[in-house]
């Protein structure tokens, strides 16, 4: 069972980005294309035009945004693959936790070709990699966990309540502002880091940071703290989504 769920995850995903990717000309490329003239937006704006945090902001600034997109992008985006998926589940029956995976799948290989290109340019730039880059895989590790548990809990949410995609955006908006993508978490006075670091997102980009700006090692109580955290709500996720797995065709008709 759990071999074919995994077959139609990959056949999903792989004709979900075919179908993304024959929307534009220049196909696959528009992957590349796009966060690099994103990335030159910034740099224009921040780096050559408002000159805003001196040396080093705009590695600092780009670290924060691609970090922050990916869980942004997916979690924004799974939300809503249950009750986008009611068209299928109307005609064959199938296991409902697939559709937020494919999302996940989806948005974790569009992230891994702009991640990569954030490690060119931070090596272009001087930021060259330290032995704390062996800390990379589990700090990407606890954020797809995190990503994963909040998806898989609003994909199950949603279809009974639909409205709760209207406030998802506005918290994810209120959210971007206090995890720290423009400032520093030493930009915050000491009493207050405390309820900083309450934002697991708030962790993850300063542990980014970290590793690939400054050669230091993330911070390992605050970063287990995420990991336990998603660990028990993505148990919670799943247990929702697979108790009501065969409701959601008469939720959603």
């Amino acid at each position: 069972m759990l071999g074919r769920i995994m077959e139609l995850i990959l056949y999903k995903s792989y004709a979900d980005l075919r179908a993304e990717a024959s929307k534009t000309y220049i196909n696959y490329l528009w992957w590349i294309i796009d966060p690099v003239l994103g990335m030159l937006v910034f740099y224009l704006v921040f780096g050559l035009l408002v000159q805003r945090g001196g040396e080093g902001y705009i590695a600092f600034l780009l670290t924060g945004l691609v970090i922050w997109n990916w869980y942004r992008q997916t979690v924004g985006h799974a939300g809503n693959a249950i009750l986008n998926g009611k068209g299928l589940m109307n005609q064959v029956h199938v296991a409902k936790i697939l559709f937020p995976l494919v999302v996940l799948l989806t948005d974790l290989t569009k992230f891994t070709v702009v991640f990569v290109l954030l490690l060119i340019f931070l090596w272009l730039s001087g930021f060259w990699p330290g032995p704390s880059y062996l800390a990379l895989p589990v700090l990407l590790l606890v954020q797809l966990l995190l990503i994963t548990a909040i998806a898989l809990l609003l994909a199950g949410l949603v279809p009974y309540l639909p409205d709760l995609r209207f406030l998802v955006d506005n918290l994810l908006q209120l959210q971007f502002f206090v995890t720290g993508i423009f400032f520093s978490a030493r930009d915050i006075p000491e009493q207050y880091q405390t309820w900083f670091f309450l934002n697991p997102m708030a962790s993850l980009v300063e542990d980014f940071r970290a590793v690939l700006l400054h050669q230091a090692w993330p911070h390992g109580g605050r970063l287990g703290g995420v990991a336990i955290f998603s660990l028990l709500l993505l148990a919670l996720a799943v247990a929702w989504i697979q108790s009501h797995d065969r409701d959601y065709p008469r939720t959603l008709s």
